[in-house]
């Protein structure tokens, strides 16, 4: 449980003391308990005040806040401030400096500033981290810990070109591996000594930043990256654990952030927290998908909510103020999907450089007369009153999208069919599929359990890594539903093709082959007929993108092409495998075409609704012991009728029973105990 040492749903965020002369502190403490805060998370960006030389630490300021928050009744999450280095470690040992993709050592300055190989970094960051906790670890309130933040970036430095030649050493043994691996055969790249090997980048394979001709290099420079950060992380959390057990560890994540393997991280984790920013524009359904995605990475557990803002962002193309009730709108939605924590960046707003004018509880006027601190405060007070009632309830699904980074990186730095296919967008569609009609979903990793599932869906499983299959055809066998689509089966963990035909090691299960792809151009379409009855998915929907031309090999046709050279021949299939079935879908079809064939899986599996859809309207069930708690969102500008049914609910929010018909306002919000 992330909240054991403060049983409710954790409210606050990031705090700045040291940006501030501490006559203010006093006055943030007052706002802070009006606001209804009970957790701040500090000091993320402090490493320069803690540590002014190799040897010199401070820490007198920070005794002082943790003695203010304490007294305030205000708990702390510590961070280790490691997410910039300060400036005399870039002057003194210019080797925490990053390289960039074109060759150029960076100056210091900016953040994510530190090259994650740098053995001058690990030291001092591991140390200071260590420092920390032989000082707070004990700290009565002290309720989490906070490394680094927001981890990205990379490095093509020659220590990190070093390092990653060790790393390949690991994975393959040896060159011929390496070689096969590679497929270096092409262009006479084969390499017989392992320092021949270069950093992917500008000056070697890369044509742009995501362009290379080497795709088996870069994938695995990706992987390198990836455990790079992670070994920094682990390394920060090995310190804490050694001088002071006990307190959970977590490094804030950033949703559908393309740099880091978060299923990977999330192993490293004692529990997951990741920074929600979505824009004004922003699709509700994909702030959805990135909650289940950081509810997926840790198996379904309950994840941090650790930053969002509570207005405004400051770093987009247009910021748009947060309308009344979005925030609390959106910080419910994030509860509804499995959030055991609500917080903000910022707490009081910064003065200077990029992020002054980004929102903050407190903001530059100073005091609580503003809508957002009320809009806060109003919120603070219903979290309150809920106690530890929602705390480690979980979230269940029946369905399950598989998700995974390697493949997403292979995906989109291959060299067709189309420049048009990304991997998001795919996953999205089938995600908003179910997500809009209540049927919970979570995004699962591609080495998690299957057999939780009734429903697995595939979208573009492009690499098949070892085990899939088997782990595929045993969820087949058992009786399960299979769907994946297009530009599927193609490649292994290596990128390298599979050869017998497409869809390599899923052909057999799926009962076609692909004999050819086709890229359709951005302004040309073609069409899904469906040509048997599937439960209300009936006549015919656009496709484009690719179309894949199978040949069927044992599978029943549900749906053809209508038109090109292709018209007639099959679009979407279905076998049979053991109790269970699998689909394919060779095209990307339009949004009512997700949605139909959603409904006839969700059906085909006896699988109901949270709550009958309405547009713009979520609705999410968690669950904890024998209570079930169902939540539903009104994203729409108007006030919508909604139909809760027979059954007998109490409003959580407002003490009260509820049952059939209801209204609920525009971004209204029900908490109902079934």
């Amino acid at each position: 449980m992330i909240n054991e040492r403060l049983p409710k749903i954790w409210y606050g965020g990031d705090y700045n003391p040291d940006q501030w002369p501490e006559e203010i502190w006093t006055e943030d403490a007052r706002l802070f308990r009006r606001a209804g805060i009970d957790v701040a998370t500090l000091p993320v960006f402090s490493w320069a005040k803690l540590q002014t030389d190799e040897s010199t630490y401070d820490f007198s300021w920070l005794d002082r806040v943790f003695e203010l928050l304490q007294s305030n009744g205000i708990h702390v999450c510590l961070a280790t401030s490691t997410g910039a280095v300060p400036a005399w470690m870039a002057t003194r040992h210019p080797d925490v400096l990053r390289t960039t993709i074109e060759g150029s050592r960076r100056k210091f300055g900016a953040r994510h500033n530190f090259c994650p190989n740098s053995p001058t970094f690990r030291k001092y960051a591991a140390l200071l981290a260590r420092k920390l906790a032989e000082r707070y670890g004990a700290h009565p309130a002290l309720v989490a810990w906070h490394i680094n933040n927001e981890y990205g970036g990379s490095c093509w430095c020659e220590r990190c070109e070093e390092a990653f030649r060790a790393w390949l050493r690991r994975r393959y043994s040896s060159l011929a591996a390496l070689n096969e691996a590679w497929c270096t055969g092409f262009w006479g790249h084969s390499f017989s000594d392992w320092d021949q090997i270069v950093a992917p980048s500008l000056l070697s394979e890369h044509l742009t930043g995501e362009k290379t001709v080497f795709q088996g290099i870069t994938l695995d420079y990706y992987r390198f990256t990836s455990e790079s950060l992670l070994a920094c992380f682990t390394a920060e959390r090995d310190a804490i654990r050694a001088a002071a057990p006990g307190v959970p560890i977590t490094t804030n994540l950033m949703g559908t952030f393309k740099g880091l393997d978060y299923f990977l991280w999330a192993r490293e984790m004692d529990v997951v927290s990741w920074d929600s920013y979505p824009s004004l524009d922003t699709p509700v359904n994909e702030v959805a998908m990135r909650h289940d995605l950081m509810r997926g990475v840790k198996g379904g557990r309950p994840f941090m909510l650790m930053e969002q803002t509570p207005s405004q962002q400051n770093w987009q193309p247009y910021n748009s103020l947060k309308r009344p009730g979005v925030m609390r709108l959106q910080s419910w939605q994030a509860v509804a999907r499995g959030a055991d924590t609500v917080m903000f960046f910022q707490l009081r707003r910064s003065r200077g450089a990029c992020e002054k004018y980004h929102g903050a509880v407190i903001e530059h006027a100073g005091q609580e007369n503003t809508r957002v601190f009320r809009e806060v405060a109003a919120l603070g007070k219903e979290l309150a009153a809920l106690g530890d009632t929602l705390i480690d309830s979980r979230v269940e699904s029946r369905v399950g999208i598989l998700f995974d980074w390697d493949n997403w990186w292979a995906v989109e730095m291959s060299s067709g069919p189309s420049i048009a296919l990304r991997y998001l967008p795919q996953v999205s569609g089938w995600h908003e599929a179910f997500w809009a009609q209540n049927f919970p979903v979570d995004l699962v990793g591609i080495a998690d359990d299957l057999l939780r599932y009734d429903v697995v869906i595939a979208p573009v499983l492009y690499m098949l890594k070892p085990g899939v299959a088997a782990r595929i055809t045993e969820f087949l066998q058992r009786g399960g539903t299979f769907l994946t689509t297009f530009f599927s089966g193609i490649v292994n963990e290596n990128d390298l093709v599979t050869l017998g035909g497409y869809p390599g090691e899923l052909r057999r299960l799926l009962g076609i082959w692909v004999e050819e792809i086709d890229a359709l151009l951005p302004d040309r379409r073609n069409s899904m007929v469906v040509t048997q009855p599937l439960g209300g998915l009936a006549g015919s929907f656009e496709c484009g993108i690719v179309c894949d031309l199978l040949q069927l090999e044992g599978a029943e046709v549900c749906a053809v092409y209508g038109a090109d050279f292709y018209k007639g021949m099959p679009c979407l299939t279905r076998n049979t495998v053991g109790k269970g079935q699998a689909w394919y879908v060779a095209s990307s079809p339009e949004r009512r075409f997700l949605h139909g064939l959603a409904r006839v899986l969700a059906a085909g599996k006896g699988i109901e609704p949270v709550l009958r859809a309405t547009p713009g309207v979520e609705a999410t069930r968690r669950r904890k012991g024998t209570e079930t708690f169902l939540f539903v969102l009104n994203h729409n500008e108007e006030a919508v009728r909604i139909d809760l049914g027979p059954r007998q609910l109490t409003d959580l929010l407002e003490r009260k029973p509820v049952r059939g018909m209801v209204t609920l306002p525009a971004k209204g919000v029900l908490v109902l105990k079934e």
